[in-house]
């Protein structure tokens, strides 16, 4: 009788002493961070990356023009990056034309003078087709793209302002970020009227140059 007495009273007494504990459980909540970090924060500077999408450059090589010959040929280029892909260019170029081939038949030649300045602007629009990697050797490696370019300008010959167009291809190699040689074949299309007779003309052009981005 004595023992169930001492059970009962065990029974009535353990809410009792449980709340107390369940009460102190809950009165702390649960995502309570224990640990405060104390880092020191500093101020960041965002860096300004050049986006290099401008192009200058300076090219110089040869220009054959139907009929009489290959010549020097040098001038400028300006250009920009619409996106990775496609750029367009406006593009300047001198040559020096000779008719001594002509003089050797025809008293006089063709020209007024020996030799006559042709002149050429054109506005172009180009397109890289295969970028890639060109190897120096086995351990260097620059980036290099090849591009098509096509576009519309004028030729002044003769003292003719003719609607001129072009297109070839060319390749470009970076040495750095900022700097490239690129190496141009081109045909310029345009009508010359010589002798009395309208004709239309290929005239082949092959360049290399530099080029600098920014």
């Amino acid at each position: 009788m004595r023992n169930l007495l001492s059970v009962l009273l065990l029974i009535a007494g353990m809410p009792l002493a449980v709340a107390p504990a369940a009460a102190q459980a809950t009165s702390q909540p649960s995502n309570e961070q224990v640990i405060e970090p104390a880092v020191p924060r500093r101020d960041v500077r965002v860096p300004k990356i050049p986006s290099n999408d401008f192009i200058v450059g300076a090219f110089v090589g040869t220009y054959a023009t139907e009929d009489f010959g290959a010549s020097l040929v040098y001038g400028a280029r300006i250009g920009y990056h619409i996106t990775e892909d496609f750029f367009v260019e406006a593009l300047y170029g001198t040559t020096k034309v000779s008719d001594e081939n002509f003089r050797q038949i025809l008293p006089g030649g063709v020209f007024p003078t020996s030799e006559e300045k042709l002149g050429y602007y054109n506005l172009s629009v180009g397109y890289n087709v295969l970028p890639g990697e060109v190897f120096f050797g086995g351990k260097y490696a620059k980036a290099s793209a090849l591009y098509l370019v096509a576009g519309v300008g004028s030729t002044k010959f003769l003292e003719q302002s003719k609607q001129t167009l072009n297109f070839g291809l060319g390749v470009r190699v970076f040495l750095k970020d900022s700097f490239a040689l690129q190496v141009d074949f081109r045909d310029h299309v345009f009508s010359l009227d010589l002798l009395g007779r309208q004709k239309s003309t290929q005239n082949l052009e092959m360049t290399a140059g530099a080029t600098f981005f920014f």
